[in-house]
């Protein structure tokens, strides 16, 4: 009976791996799908600006709230198609959005403002002031 010993290559998926991530089709999966991007900053360090482009969204399908100094914004949309005509009795599908985001301890939270216009929502956290640094006395007891 003649025994084979196999030596173990624990690199031996990697090479495929790195081909399949290399892929051009890897990347044109992504750039089809079109991930929302979010924009953060800030203006004149008077309020934090948050700007989610959501192009295939409505108004009415994203919410924007305040939970315990984080600012939680949310997009669903669900299309539901019926036809009668196909084999199929009821297509649906459905696309959503997640994104939270630490507010600063300046952050006026009962001063937020959202606009959403051309499939960009826009939301504004006013910023208040620092107390300025100032100079206690040493004195002599």
């Amino acid at each position: 009976m003649a025994r084979t010993i196999v030596r173990f290559d624990p690199f031996a998926g990697l090479d495929m791996l790195q081909r399949d991530l290399m892929d051009d089709r890897f990347f044109r999966a992504l750039r089809g799908n079109r991930i929302p991007t979010t924009d953060v900053y800030t203006e004149d360090d008077k309020a934090l600006v948050v700007e989610a482009h959501l192009p295939n969204f409505e108004e009415q399908d994203v919410s924007v709230d305040v939970d315990e100094r984080t600012l939680v914004i949310q997009a669903e949309r669900r299309e539901r198609d019926e036809d009668k005509n196909k084999k199929y009795v009821v297509r649906e599908s459905s696309t959503s959005f997640y994104r939270s985001i630490a507010l600063p301890e300046l952050a006026q939270e009962d001063q937020i403002t959202a606009v959403f216009q051309n499939g960009v929502l826009k939301v504004t956290v006013p910023l208040g002031q620092a107390s300025a640094p100032r100079n206690i006395a040493i004195t002599k007891e």
